[in-house]
């Protein structure tokens, strides 16, 4: 495969590692997530009394302040309390990790991660899980693969990553299906 294949692919895969910065949930969870919320949380803002006691807890630090909250700012946190308390002991972990990492990042970087959030939600739906699918997927290859990958894109100039975007976004889905391979190939050889 050549170099412009293979970084087509690169740049594939490093758009949807920016693009799903935020952990994706299985789709039938976040479902039933939104259902419960929406069914627990009133339009007009969430008195602290109508939270069940658990969401209470998880939120104790906003007590002193809740009222003054906007009602759509208790809605988002009375939801996020709710998917808080469907997450494994892990999963929880895990998302204190990422808090804590955005929190470290830099005001232009999170305003950079915000901007490219919200160009992939929106994406057509299809758009959506098909970046999500290529971010497992590079999720799933070995560290080291995942390196040479993003050492690749490093490489890159801008104008070269500009135009793999663009050639991969412009294929069809055939043409993305035989670069995949061939970039699947290219690294079984070179793992040799």
């Amino acid at each position: 495969m050549n170099t412009t294949n293979t970084r087509t692919i690169a740049a594939l895969l490093m758009s949807a590692c920016l693009l799903c910065l935020a952990p994706v949930v299985s789709s039938a969870a976040s479902a039933a997530a939104a259902t419960t919320a929406r069914d627990v949380v009133p339009a007009a803002g969430v008195p602290w009394s109508q939270l069940a006691p658990e969401q209470q807890r998880v939120l104790e630090p906003y007590r002193e302040r809740w009222n003054q909250l906007p009602p759509e700012r208790q809605q988002a946190i009375a939801r996020g309390a709710e998917r808080w308390q469907q997450m494994t002991p892990e999963q929880q972990q895990q998302a204190q990790q990422r808090f804590q990492q955005w929190q470290n990042l830099p005001p232009a970087e999170r305003q950079k991660a915000h901007q490219r959030y919200q160009q992939f939600r929106d994406l057509p739906p299809e758009d959506q899980q098909r970046l999500r699918e290529g971010f497992h997927k590079y999720q799933s290859l070995p560290p080291e693969q995942r390196e040479q990958l993003r050492e690749r894109w490093q490489d890159m100039t801008p104008e070269q990553r500009q135009k793999m975007q663009e050639r991969w976004k412009n294929a069809t889905p055939e043409q993305r299906e035989k670069m995949r391979k061939r970039m699947q190939e290219r690294q079984e050889r070179g793992a040799t």
